[in-house]
């Protein structure tokens, strides 16, 4: 077994694709439109969805946000330096809402920033 996407309700399709793809750097590996169900679907991420994890957007049709739930946490992704990966989300228009240090209690330096659907995206620096 695998993980293969994670799915995040949006509220403009267009808006999330420009920010996972121009600001986080991911590719747009697939679109699905389903006017009848009323419905659009962006599939996102670093690589092949054969081979890893990847983001399923999904807009529905009149829908532009969303209550952010009390339990869902946030998105990990792994960066070679946390300080610089803000910089670059910043420059690119991102919103970064902790800057890159080290976790509480510990030694790992991570960082965050949020989508503008309002979901967190955990940096964490490869060590």
């Amino acid at each position: 077994m695998k993980i293969l996407h994670t799915m995040l309700r949006v509220g403009n399709l267009q808006r999330a694709i420009d920010f996972y793809t121009q600001v986080m750097g991911m590719q747009l590996l697939r679109t699905t439109d389903r006017p009848e169900q009323k419905y659009s679907l962006a599939f996102v991420g670093y690589g092949d969805e054969r081979t890893g994890a990847v983001l399923e957007l999904t807009y529905n049709y009149g829908v532009d946000s969303y209550e952010m739930g009390g339990a869902f946490g946030h998105i990990a992704i792994a960066v070679p330096n946390a300080a610089a990966a803000c910089e670059a989300v910043r420059a690119a228009g991102g919103n970064v809402t902790r800057e890159a240090g080290p976790v509480k209690g510990g030694s790992t330096v991570i960082a965050f920033v949020q989508d503008p659907d309002g979901y967190k995206i955990e940096l964490i620096e490869s060590k």
